[in-house]
């Protein structure tokens, strides 16, 4: 019976599992408004940076907890990040309407996906794990990724291929909407955790990235 116990790895599995799929119906919930999307993606990793040291017990009171001490921050990096994404859009449908192709616009697009992924992979789990200034959640991201490219590139990587496996089929599409953001959220949090705790070691401090304020 010692499977089916609580300390069994499969009542482990599941019990996460249960949290992710927790996870991702608020995530969906708190995202509707669109604009609240970077609140509740902040309140989302907040609760996985928790969960992925299993220090999480009750998910929908941390989520919410997480959600309005973050909004102002969260809603600020969703906007930052919706404009660059907008920008890069633009910048390579000028790219394909324009006569010629001009190349300044393929090097400006790339060169901008570039710095948006310098930017961002850390900033949403930096407001979810330590208070501190836009502008300098944002400085310390590119900071971590430029120290951590390996890390950060492989992060992508695999952040990118959930996304292509849950659109695989009709049956990776529903569970896609059943965990696929929650999946994700848990991922990038996992990632970070264990970049952050490096850090912190490296630094003789808890909870204080460089150049926290």
């Amino acid at each position: 019976m010692k499977f089916f116990s609580v300390d069994s790895p499969l009542y482990r599995f599941l019990s996460k599992l249960l949290d992710v799929i927790r996870l991702n119906f608020l995530w969906i919930i708190f995202s509707v408004p669109l604009v609240t999307i970077g609140a509740s993606t902040v309140a989302a990793l907040s609760v996985a940076l928790k969960m992925a040291d299993d220090e999480e017990g009750y998910i929908g009171r941390s989520f919410l907890k997480a959600f309005r001490e973050n909004w102002k921050q969260g809603t600020a990096l969703w906007l930052i990040t919706a404009v660059a994404l907008y920008a890069i859009y633009l910048d390579f449908q000028f790219f394909e309407a324009l006569e010629g192709n001009p190349m300044i616009f393929l090097l400006v697009g790339i060169l901008s996906i570039v710095v948006v992924v310098s930017a961002l992979p850390y900033a949403y789990p930096l407001a979810a794990r330590y208070e501190n200034s836009l502008f300098r959640t944002i400085q310390n991201s590119i900071d971590i990724t430029r120290r951590y490219v390996g890390r950060t590139l492989f992060l992508v990587f695999v952040l990118f291929l959930e996304f292509v496996l849950f659109q695989f089929n009709g049956t990776m599409l529903f569970f896609a909407i059943l965990l696929g953001p929650g999946f994700m959220i848990y991922t990038v949090a996992a990632f970070s955790k264990r970049t952050f705790l490096l850090i912190e070691k490296e630094n003789g401090t808890v909870q204080d990235p460089p150049g926290k304020e």
